[in-house]
């Protein structure tokens, strides 16, 4: 009985102890992310660091956690204790190492809903007596007789010790001896790195310790270096390929990429070539293998100059898919010397829009030539057209003031010019087409003149009640007498009378010429309507001339012409009755003419000549007024009327 009741009392008072301490093993999940041991001597410092915090295990930006450290040993919770232990979240530190020290330390991680743990073993030796440097040795290759470094293990130190803004020292022993920077073939490269100047055999235990000051305490940490020397060596790996570029493939085609990597070196280098997507490794395997992401095996080949060795792998992807894009694809030259890496990412080609936007250009380009030819082709038509299906488009010129949509001058009788086809055309065609078969309102000099009423009064007053002027002219219209002959000769369908011409030339001292250098126009009318017109269209822009050319005109002929007359036609062309002529004397057959005469000569239907739909008055209506249904201002109607 006394034996179970002093059992009894001890493990009643452990799990008192349990309960005051605080510590309570959880069923917490645990994470392998570090080393287990960290090796110490007595009187140095020494760092436990934890790897919990890390996005590998939780989203520690956004998540809220705690770290609570326990020592194993004693099950207590780790705090600080003035010069010798500095608990700061994922680290805990020992200010001044004891053999006490010795034990397994558990770091807790917990978040709202989740729990980690992690531990690592702290290991206390003594040195060897007789001996500099530490027990525990890390070991690094030099290469005999060439120019080599050696790397201090206490990176992590410095960096914990820069992330609290703590300046640092380090110093490099070479055995028992202090490196003093900068003599001999020694020197500091950087605050971890000693460059080492023709390697030599012999003493190469290799020293750094790290001097700081933390939580008032100034002290030390140390890590020895076991440097072997070999005649043979290889230098830090350089990846060539790839060079941490962007590429740019085609989804659903095979894909390869090469990493190459030169490794200065004499004899086969101890390298390994490994190609990580993403976090995800990929083995070496054979080609002909079923996976759709795979990597054959290295290939090496060694070179003289410089001495060294190339190794190539390549990256094979057989069918590119959605997933393989806009992810990182590393190669690692993995190596004691270093573990140097270069990178690509994959991205999408960007749409072939060449060929697209070539067709839309040609496309366009073909319509526009076609619309173009069309509208030059078909142009009288379209505009036709449009007028008559559009109407309200344009205004109703019944409000504008005019009493006339066109004023016809022509060369009247006992004038120079004057035509008994021209005056015919002017009296009887030009009203049955455009009056009576269009439905335009005429002013012709010999039919609407009031009699009595003066030449000039008449001409001014009509002209501007009429919205264009109709100038219908032949070859010797505008030519006196003295160059009558030279039109004599022209063989068109309307004849000029030259008799008229040489008996109204007597008649013709006192009139004056539309050009000043000749004597065009010894009627009076025919001049006043000329002067009036070119002087309304070419100097105030007010009147519309539609020069009607009832004669085919040859250069010789239209040099003989007033400049006015020769710089509108230039302008903006005559429309010619002649071409009209020509085309129905070409197409008018024998069987047409048949036809007439059992009809008895009585014609249903306007001739050729005569229909409102032949070329020329299609040209005649397109360069008439517009027959608009828009209704006009009543401020500008007003004032026309005025």
């Amino acid at each position: 009985m006394g034996q179970l009741s002093t059992v009894g009392c001890l493990l009643f008072f452990l799990w008192l102890n349990g309960i005051c301490t605080g510590f309570k093993l959880e069923n917490c999940t645990y994470i392998n992310r570090t080393f287990k041991s960290v090796y110490s001597v007595p009187g140095d410092m020494a760092m436990l660091s934890s790897t919990l915090v890390s996005s590998d295990v939780f989203n520690f930006t956004t998540v809220p956690y705690n770290i609570t450290w326990y020592n194993l040993k004693t099950g207590r919770e780790m705090s600080n204790q003035t010069g010798r232990i500095l608990v700061h979240r994922d680290t805990l530190w020992f200010l001044n190492i004891t053999v006490d020290d010795i034990a397994e330390y558990l770091s807790i991680l917990r978040t709202p809903s989740q729990c980690y743990r992690q531990w690592i073993e702290l290991v206390v030796d003594f040195p060897f007596a007789g001996q500099c440097g530490r027990p525990k040795q890390a070991f690094q290759p030099l290469t005999l007789g060439v120019t080599d470094k050696v790397s201090c293990p206490l990176k992590d130190y410095i960096s914990k010790l820069d992330s609290y803004n703590i300046t640092s020292s380090i110093k490099w022993y070479r055995g028992c001896d202090l490196i003093v920077d900068g003599t001999g073939k020694f020197k500091y490269m950087d605050t971890a790195t000693l460059k080492i100047e023709r390697v030599e055999a012999g003493n190469n235990l290799y020293t750094c310790t790290l001097s700081f000051t933390l939580g008032g305490i100034t002290g030390s940490v140390s890590e020895t270096i076991e440097a072997t020397v070999s005649g043979k060596y290889s230098l830090t790996p350089q990846v060539r390929e790839p060079a941490n570029e962007t590429i740019k493939a085609q989804m659903g085609s095979n894909f390869s990429k090469r990493c190459l990597v030169f490794v200065q070196s004499v004899g086969r280098p101890s390298v390994e070539i490994v190609w990580w997507v993403g976090n995800k490794f990929i083995h070496h395997t054979n080609t002909n293998t079923s996976n759709r992401i795979y990597t054959p095996k290295p290939r090496l080949s060694m070179q003289d100059v410089p001495k060294g060795a190339w190794l190539e792998v390549f990256l094979i992807i057989s069918e590119l898919r959605e997933e393989d894009f806009h992810i990182n694809y590393t190669c690692r030259a993995v190596s004691d010397r270093g573990t140097p890496e270069g990178y690509f990412t994959l991205l999408p080609t960007d749409p072939n829009i060449i060929l697209p936007i070539g067709s839309v250009l040609g496309g366009v380009t073909v319509l526009f030539i076609i619309g173009v030819t069309i509208y030059y082709l078909f142009k009288v038509d379209i505009v036709l057209w449009f007028r008559k299906s559009f109407p309200v488009f344009y205004a109703n010129t019944d409000l504008d003031g005019k009493l006339y949509d066109a004023y016809v001058a022509y060369a009247q009788p006992c004038a120079i010019g004057f035509s008994k086809e021209v005056e015919e055309f002017a009296l009887c065609t030009l009203p049955q087409v455009l009056e009576n078969a269009c439905g335009y309102k005429l002013f012709i000099g010999g039919r609407d003149c009031m009699p009595g009423k003066a030449i000039v009064e008449s001409v001014e007053e009509n002209i501007q009640a009429s919205r264009r002027l109709l100038l219908l002219y032949t070859a010797s219209t505008f030519i006196s007498k003295r160059h009558t002959s030279s039109t004599s000769s022209n063989n068109n369908n309307i004849s000029m009378s030259s008799d008229n011409n040489e008996r109204k030339t007597g008649d013709s001292n006192g009139s004056m010429s539309f050009d000043v250098s000749e004597e065009v126009y010894p009627d009076s009318r025919q001049q006043l309507e000329c002067v009036a017109a070119m002087h309304r269209a070419l100097l105030e822009g007010s009147l519309k001339v539609i020069l009607v050319e009832l004669e085919e005109i040859s250069p010789a002929q239209l040099a003989l012409f007033p400049e006015s007359v020769r710089h509108l036609r230039k302008k903006q062309g005559a429309v010619c009755w002649w071409k009209n002529l020509r085309t129905r004397q070409s197409w008018r057959t024998c069987a047409r003419r048949r036809e007439d005469e059992e009809k008895g000569g009585q014609d249903t239907q306007l001739s050729p000549s005569l229909s409102p739909s032949s070329r020329f008055w299609k040209e005649m209506r397109y360069s008439m007024p517009v027959r608009g249904k828009r209704a006009a201002y009543p401020e500008k109607t007003a004032l026309l009327n005025l």
